[in-house]
């Protein structure tokens, strides 16, 4: 299983904003932090804010927080919200054109294998997965003030 770029992305915007106590976030400031282009962050907030994970205040005192707090977000539900794909193999896919897919067995395979990656997923949340490290040496790695 592999997520995309865009996934990554959604899930680090979530944990700076998570880790960030006093005021909120802003796209500039993430994509510094992070080295991510400021366009293609611009991108993920606009879907996590639709989505319903981010809240988006515009003005001279805005920016970014979230709209739940890290112990409500679900990493199975975002995964799904904002990953676009899960087709491990063309078989799995709407437009499969596979000849071998009447006889072959990987498609199950593949099924179960998803199945148990969500599972895993929907285990866990954003605060679980900085559960027993030091918020404060997160928030020197992300500099964070």
């Amino acid at each position: 299983m592999r997520l995309t770029t865009f996934t990554d992305y959604s899930i680090r915007v979530l944990a700076f904003v998570a880790t960030k106590d006093e005021g909120k976030s802003t796209i500039q400031e993430i994509a510094h932090r992070y080295g991510i282009s400021r366009n293609h962050l611009m991108k993920v907030v606009q879907e996590l804010h639709q989505k319903g994970y981010l809240v988006a205040t515009r003005g001279k005192n805005g920016g970014l927080s979230l709209s739940r707090p890290p112990e409500e977000i679900n990493l199975g539900a975002l995964v799904r919200d904002v990953e676009k794909d899960f087709n491990l193999a063309e078989c799995l896919g709407a437009n499969n054109s596979c000849v071998i897919t009447p006889v072959c067995g990987l498609r199950p395979v593949l099924a179960s294998a998803l199945d148990a990656f969500f599972n895993v997923l929907d285990q866990h949340t954003l605060a679980d997965i900085f559960r027993g490290t030091d918020k404060a040496s997160l928030a020197q790695l992300l500099r964070i003030s």
